[in-house]
C-alpha cells in the first residue's frame, strides 16, 4: 500500500517527554499520528491534534514513504516491543522510512535495533533527549543526534522543530547514547550532591532559600539542582521527571562505564543513592523527592 499521503511522524510514547515533542509538532503544522497505552495521555495528544492510532502497527501504517516513527517510551523493553512485538511497527515499515530513538537506552541495545532496521532497510536516528518536558514543549531541550549523514539532512527540518539545541554527535548509532548515559550520570551527581548540601544546610538550619541562591551564583551551581530544588523545599514531588528513571540511567551508565574498563566511583555513590530512594518509596515521585530522602537519611 503506497503512503505517499500518510503522516509525517508517528509518536508511539505520549507521556511527559513524547507528549511535549508530539504538540510542538503539531503546533508547528506536521501530520502526526500517536499510539500511547495511557488511554489520558492518549486524549490529551488527540486533542493536540494527532490521529488517534490503536497500536504501533496502526501508527506505523499511515506513515509516508519517507515517514518517521519517532520512540519515546520508558526502556529499552519497551522500545522492542514499539518495534517487534504483538502488533508491533516493523510489520509495516519499509526502506525509506525512520525510526527516531529518544529514550536513554544502552549503547548496546541502541546499535542492535540499528542493525535490526538497517536489515529492512530503515533509518535509525539515535537522538536521546534531554531537558524536561518544558523544554521540549518550547524547542529547547538538547537531542544528541547519531546517525549517518544523508540521514541527518534528510530530517534536518523534523529536528530543527523539535529542538534548537542539537548537538551533531557522529554519524555512529549508538554513540548518541553514550552520550545521554554521560550527561545523565553527571545529572545524577550533581542532584544527588546539591540534595545532601542542602540536607546538610537544613541540619545546620540555614535558610534553604538563601542558601540555593548562593550555590546558585557560586562554585557549586548545576543547572539541576536550580531546577529540581525549589520544588523539592515546597515537597511539590508530582513527577516530571520520576526518580525510577534516574536510577535506570545510573545503572545503565555505570554498567557501561565498565564494560569500556572504567571504575566510575563517584557515579557508583549517585546510582547507590537513586537505587536506595527508589528502594525506600520515592521510585514514582519526582527525581527532586532526593532531597527529602537525604534529610531522612543523613
Amino acid at each position: 500500500m503506497s503512503t505517499v499521503n500518510g503522516v509525517q511522524v508517528a509518536v508511539i510514547g505520549a507521556g511527559n517527554m513524547g507528549g511535549a515533542m508530539l504538540a510542538r509538532l503539531c503546533e508547528a503544522g506536521w501530520t502526526v499520528a500517536v499510539c500511547d497505552v495511557d488511554p489520558h495521555q492518549q486524549t490529551l495528544a488527540v486533542a493536540c491534534g494527532a490521529q488517534d492510532c490503536s497500536t504501533p502497527l496502526d501508527a506505523a501504517q499511515r506513515l509516508r514513504d519517507e515517514g518517521v516513527l519517532l520512540i519515546a517510551v520508558i526502556d529499552a523493553e519497551q522500545t522492542r516491543d514499539v518495534l517487534t512485538g504483538p502488533n508491533g511497527a516493523m510489520a509495516a515499515m519499509h526502506s525509506g522510512q525512520t525510526v527516531m530513538l529518544c529514550p536513554t537506552l544502552s549503547p548496546i541495545d541502541v546499535q542492535a535495533m540499528g542493525l535490526m532496521l538497517a536489515q529492512q532497510g530503515v533509518s535509525c536516528i539515535d537522538a536521546p533527549m534531554s531537558g524536561g518536558p518544558l523544554r521540549a514543549r518550547d524547542g529547547s531541550m538538547s537531542l544528541m543526534v547519531a546517525c549517518e549523514d544523508g540521514v541527518f539532512q534528510r530530517h534536518a527540518a523534523l529536528l530543527n522543530t523539535l529542538s534548537q539545541k542539537i548537538f551533531r554527535i557522529s554519524e555512529h548509532v549508538g554513540d548518541g547514547a553514550k552520550t545521554k548515559l554521560v550527561n545523565n550520570l553527571l545529572a545524577a551527581i550533581n542532584l544527588s550532591g546539591a540534595a545532601e548540601a542542602l540536607a546538610l544546610a537544613d541540619r545546620l538550619g540555614l535558610n534553604l532559600d538563601t542558601t540555593l541562591s548562593v550555590m546558585a551564583q557560586s562554585s557549586g551551581q548545576s543547572w539541576i539542582a536550580s531546577d529540581r530544588m525549589p520544588r523539592a523545599f515546597v515537597g511539590d514531588l508530582a513527577p516530571r521527571a520520576h526518580v525510577t528513571l534516574l536510577e535506570k540511567d545510573t545503572r545503565l551508565a555505570v554498567e557501561m562505564a565498565q564494560s569500556a574498563g572504567f571504575d566510575p566511583a563517584i557515579g557508583q555513590l549517585a546510582r547507590q543513592a537513586f537505587a536506595q530512594a527508589s528502594a525506600d518509596g520515592c521510585a514514582d515521585q519526582d527525581d527532586a523527592s532526593l532531597f527529602q530522602w537525604m534529610k531522612d537519611h543523613r
